[in-house]
C-alpha cells in the first residue's frame, strides 16, 4: 500500500486510457489529478494550529488498530479481580470511600513478584484509567469516569509505582536479548511495557487537559503532578530524561522491542505537560523581556498568523501543460491564436525567449505564481471559483502584518558605510555620532533606531561574555532551576545521541523512505503475532502502519519545536547547542527529503478507521468492515497530524537557519542548504550517498515551493520565510520567473528594513567563512557548557591563594608511605647536603 504520500490516484497505462471514452478522458485524467496532486482553486483548510489536537483525536492515537482485542482483555482482568470484593455493585454505584479502598488493593497488587499477577492487576489498573467503559454507554461518560478515576489513582500515588515498573523492564536484560534473537518482534514481545505506558500516557494527558468542573483538589494535585514531573525525583532524573534512554537503547539495537511510539507520545505530553505549550511560550518571553528591562514585543505572534488568510494555491504543472496543448490545437484560429498571445505577452512582462528560463521553470516545478490563463480559456481549464457567504468574510487591517525589525547590528552596518562612503572613515560601534552625514542618512537613521528590536537571545549572549572576559570579578551567576534548566542539565550528557536517534525513527517513519536492511524497525507495536490472511485483514493492516508512521512524525516533529523554542528563551546557548547537533546529524536534508513528496497527498492522506478508534469502538457496536470502507476513510478534508506534523518540521528549518549564512549556501540557480564538509554524516541512509552530492547540493526552493500548493496560511507562512533566506541567493533569472512569490513574501513576512532580501547585495550573503562560523559558534557553545555544567575541579590558575605563612604551615599534608619510609634518605639529599646561605635568606 501507498505509505502516505508516494503519489496516490489511479495508475492508468496506454491501453487503459485508449478504452476511455473521447469526451470523458480529459475530465477523467483531470479529476485523478485532482485527487492526487491537489487543484489550483482548492479550499482553505480550516485548520487552527494548536498544542494537541482535540482530547479524544489525542486518546485514540496512543492505540493501534492491532490493540483492539486487548480492550476486552483489560475488562476482563479488572472485573475477576473487583467481583472478588465487591460482588452486587458496578464500579459506578461505590461512593468515593470504596473507590479509594479499592485502587489501594490495586496498588499494593502491583508489588507482587510474579509477573503474570503483576501484568492482571496493571491490566485492571489500566481499564480504570480507560473509563470503566464497560458501564457507559455514551463517549462522554468514559471521558468523565476517565478523570475521576486517573485522579483517584494519582491521589493514591499509582504513577511512582508505575516509574519503578518501567525502570524494571527497561533494565530487563532477558526479554532485550529474546528480542534481539528474534528474527520477528510483534506486539506479544512488548505487552508489559505497553500496559505500563499506556497506564501513564493516559494519566499525563488526563491530568494536563483543565476543565473548569474541575474539583479544587483535582487543580492543586495537577500543580503539584506537574512540578514533581518535571523534577529530578524519578531515579533522581526528570521523566523525560529516562524516556530518552529509551529512545536510544532502542536506536543502537538492544532492545528492538521497545514500544516507541507510546514512548514518543508519553515524551511529548511529558514536555508538553512540564514546560508549557506555545501561549506559555509566549507569556514566558513577554516575562522575560520585563525582567530585562526591554520594550514590549511589537505583536502578538500567535494572533497575528491566525488572523493571516491564505494565499491562493499554485496552479499545477499538468494544468499549465494542458493549457499549452489547447492552445496548440487551436493553432488554425489565427485571429483567437494572435489575440491570445497579445494577452500573454501584455499580461506576462518577465517572459523571455531564453530557454534556460524555460527550463529552469521545469526543473523548479515553477507553478507557485505563474500568469494566469487566458481570459478565452480559464473556464475551460479549471472551474469557476466557489463563491464564498458574505457571513465568512473577515474585515483585516490594512497594511502588513508584522511591524518592522532591526538589529543594533543592521545599524552599525549602516553607519559604517555611510560614513565609509561620505566621510572616508569609521567609528566603530558608535551608533550617535551622525557629524558629516547628509540629512537623509539622518532621517534613516532615526528610524531605523525607531524599531530597532533587541532580543532576549542578545542579551544572553553579551551576558555570557562578560561572564568569560571576568570569571573571577564577574561573580557566579545566579541560574534558576526550573524545568527547563532541570531537563537540560539532565540531557546535556548525552544530548548528541538522542538528536540522532530521534532522526533516526523520523527517518524510518517518512514516507519518502524506502525500507532497507539497515534501517531500525519502528512496526514492533503494530505488527500482531500472525499476520494477515484475507485482503480485508491486510487493507486494515496497512492502514494501521501508515497512521503509526504518521503519530510517530507528529511526535517528534512536536518534541523537537518545543525543545528548540524553551531552550531558546531559557539560554541561547542552550538552543545553539541542540540546533548544532541538529545539523551535524543531517536534520536539514532530512527535512527537505519529508517534503520532497507529493505534500497535498500526504496532508489529505485517509489513513484512520473512525469506528475502530478509542473510546468510540468501545461503547458502540462495531459495524462490518469492508474494503469499501477502509478506501473511502473519513470525511475530513485534511488529516490534522499530517498538516500539524509538517507545520512543526517548517519551523524547525527555519530556526535551524534564521541567521545563519553558514548553512545556506550560494548556488547559480538553487538555494541550497549546507553542511560542512568537515561534518561526519550520521544517518545510514544518507551516509549512502556521495559525500560531494549530499552534503553540498539540496535543491530546497522546488520542493518548498510545492508546499505552496497547501492553502493554509500558517503553512504558507513558513515556506515564505525559508525561500526569503535563500532569495539573494537565487540570482536574478529565478527571480524574474518567481515575481508572485516575492509579492507573497513581501505581504506575508516581517520586513527588516535594510535587509536586501530581494537583490543579494548584503555582505553577510558571501558563505567563504562558512567553516569560521560555524566553529566559532561550536566554541561559544563549549565555553558556555563548560563554565556553567563542568564540575571537574575548576582550573589552578583561578584558585584563591593563601598568603598567611602561619595558615600555609599548620596546613596537614598527606604524605606517602614511600616517602616516610626514606625520610632519612630525603633530608640528607634536599636538606644537609645543600648549602644554605642564612643572611640572603634573613634579607
Amino acid at each position: 500500500m501507498d505509505s502516505g504520500g508516494g503519489g496516490g490516484g489511479v495508475q492508468i497505462n496506454n491501453k487503459q486510457r485508449a478504452m476511455l471514452p473521447s469526451k470523458g478522458r480529459g475530465e477523467f485524467i483531470r479529476n485523478q489529478r485532482k485527487d492526487s496532486e491537489g487543484f489550483s482553486e482548492s479550499p482553505d483548510l480550516e485548520f487552527e494550529y494548536a498544542d494537541t489536537d482535540k482530547w479524544a483525536a489525542e486518546l485514540s492515537e496512543l492505540y493501534s488498530y492491532t490493540e483492539g482485542p486487548e480492550f476486552l482483555l483489560n475488562r476482563k482482568c479488572f472485573t475477576e479481580d473487583f467481583r472478588t470484593h465487591v460482588a452486587d455493585k458496578k464500579w459506578t454505584e461505590l461512593d468515593a470511600a470504596q473507590h479509594r479502598a479499592h485502587a489501594m488493593r490495586l496498588l499494593d497488587g502491583l508489588e507482587v513478584t510474579a509477573r503474570e499477577k503483576r501484568l492482571k492487576v496493571a491490566r485492571a489498573i489500566l481499564y480504570m484509567t480507560q473509563g470503566t467503559f464497560g458501564e457507559c454507554s455514551l463517549e462522554a461518560e468514559v471521558q468523565h469516569w476517565m478523570r475521576y478515576n486517573v485522579f483517584l489513582l494519582l491521589d493514591v500515588g499509582t504513577f511512582s509505582a508505575l516509574v519503578e515498573l518501567l525502570n524494571m523492564e527497561i533494565d530487563n536484560s532477558a526479554a532485550c536479548s529474546s528480542a534481539v534473537r528474534k528474527p520477528a518482534i510483534s506486539l506479544a514481545d512488548s505487552t508489559d511495557l505497553r500496559v505500563l505506558l499506556n497506564i501513564m500516557y493516559l494519566m499525563v494527558e488526563t491530568i494536563q487537559q483543565e476543565d473548569e468542573a474541575d474539583l479544587p483538589e483535582w487543580r492543586a494535585a495537577r500543580e503539584t503532578f506537574k512540578m514533581e514531573l518535571g523534577s529530578p525525583l524519578y531515579n533522581n532524573e526528570p521523566i523525560s530524561v529516562m524516556l530518552f534512554g529509551m529512545v536510544t537503547k532502542f536506536c543502537s539495537g538492544h532492545a528492538p522491542h521497545f514500544p516507541m511510539k507510546k514512548v514518543l507520545l508519553l515524551l511529548w505530553k511529558s514536555i508538553l505537560f512540564t514546560l508549557g505549550g506555545f501561549e506559555q511560550l509566549q507569556h514566558i518571553k513577554v516575562q522575560k523581556r520585563e525582567e530585562l528591562g526591554l520594550p514590549p514585543l511589537p505583536e502578538d505572534s500567535i494572533r497575528v498568523i491566525r488572523n493571516m488568510r491564505a494565499a491562493s494555491p499554485p496552479a499545477s504543472a499538468s494544468d499549465l501543460i494542458e493549457q499549452q496543448q489547447k492552445r496548440a490545437r487551436r493553432e488554425h484560429k489565427a485571429l483567437i491564436k494572435q489575440d491570445n498571445l497579445d494577452a500573454f505577452n501584455e499580461k506576462d512582462p518577465y517572459k523571455t525567449d531564453d530557454p534556460r528560463e524555460e527550463e529552469d521553470d521545469n526543473d523548479d516545478n515553477d507553478n507557485s505564481l505563474e500568469p494566469e490563463p487566458f481570459p478565452l480559456e480559464r473556464d475551460e481549464v479549471m472551474p469557476p471559483p466557489i463563491p464564498h457567504p458574505p457571513s465568512e468574510r473577515v474585515s483585516f487591517p490594512k497594511g502588513l502584518p508584522w511591524a518592522p525589525k532591526v538589529r543594533e547590528k543592521d545599524i552599525e552596518n549602516f553607519l559604517e558605510s555611510s560614513r565609509s562612503k561620505f566621510i572616508g572613515y569609521t567609528l566603530g560601534n558608535d551608533t550617535d555620532t551622525v557629524v558629516g552625514l547628509p540629512r537623509p542618512i539622518h532621517e534613516s537613521i532615526r528610524t531605523l533606531k525607531q524599531h530597532k528590536y533587541v532580543s532576549v537571545a542578545e542579551i544572553q549572549i553579551s551576558k555570557e561574555e562578560e561572564y568569560q572576559k571576568t570569571p573571577l570579578s564577574g561573580g557566579e551567576e545566579e541560574v534558576e532551576l526550573n524545568p527547563i534548566e532541570l531537563l537540560y542539565q539532565g540531557i546535556l550528557p548525552s544530548l548528541p545521541q538522542y538528536m540522532i536517534a530521534l532522526l533516526k525513527i523520523l527517518l524510518a517513519a517518512a514516507p519518502t523512505s524506502k525500507a532497507k536492511t539497515d534501517s531500525i524497525n519502528i512496526l514492533a507495536d503494530v505488527l500482531p503475532e500472525e499476520m494477515p490472511t484475507t485482503v480485508l485483514q491486510s487493507m486494515k493492516l496497512g492502514v494501521d502502519v501508515n497512521r503509526h508512521k504518521e503519530i510517530i512524525v507528529k511526535a517528534i516533529s512536536a518534541i523537537l519545536l518545543l525543545l528548540l523554542k524553551h531552550f531558546k528563551l531559557n539560554h541561547v546557548y542552550q538552543f545553539e547547542y541542540m540546533a548544532q547537533h541538529l545539523v551535524f546529524a543531517n536534520c536539514i536534508p532530512l527535512i527537505l527529503k519529508f517534503f520532497n513528496q507529493n505534500i497535498m497527498s500526504y496532508i489529505t492522506a485517509k489513513n484512520s478507521i473512525s469506528v475502530l478508534d478509542f473510546p468510540h469502538c468501545v461503547v458502540h457496536e462495531l459495524p462490518e468492515l469492508t474494503a469499501e470502507s477502509l478506501e473511502a476513510g473519513d470525511n475530513n478534508q485534511f488529516c490534522w497530524r499530517n498538516l500539524f506534523s509538517c507545520i512543526n518540521l517548517l519551523r524547525i528549518l527555519n530556526k535551524l537557519t534564521k541567521w545563519k549564512h553558514s548553512r545556506t549556501m550560494v548556488s547559480p540557480r538553487y538555494t541550497l542548504l549546507y553542511l560542512s564538509l568537515s561534518l561526519v554524516p550520521t544517518l545510514p541512509s544518507l551516509r549512502s550517498r556521495p559525500v560531494s552530492q549530499m552534503l553540498v547540493v539540496f535543491k530546497s526552493a522546488p520542493i518548498l515551493k510545492r508546499a505552496l500548493k497547501v492553502k493554509q496560511a500558517m503553512m504558507q507562512l513558513y515556506v515564505l520565510k525559508l525561500l526569503k533566506v535563500q532569495t539573494k541567493y537565487l540570482g536574478r533569472q529565478w527571480r524574474k520567473s518567481n515575481m508572485k512569490t516575492m509579492s507573497a513574501i513581501y505581504q506575508k513576512v516581517r520586513h527588516r528594513l535594510n535587509d536586501d532580501w530581494a537583490y543579494g547585495n548584503d555582505l553577510d550573503a558571501r558563505p567563504w567563512d562558512f567553516q569560521a562560523e560555524e566553529c566559532a559558534l561550536r566554541a561559544n557553545i563549549e565555553r558556555f557548557n563548560s563554565r556553567r555544567y563542568d564540575k571537574s575541579p575548576a582550573n589552578p590558575d583561578f584558585l584563591p591563594v593563601d598568603n598567611c605563612l602561619q595558615s600555609v604551615l599548620g596546613q596537614r599534608v598527606e604524605l606517602p608511605e614511600d616517602f616516610h619510609m626514606n625520610y632519612d634518605l630525603w633530608l640528607e639529599r634536599e636538606v644537609f647536603s645543600k648549602p644554605i646561605s642564612w643572611e640572603e635568606l634573613l634579607q
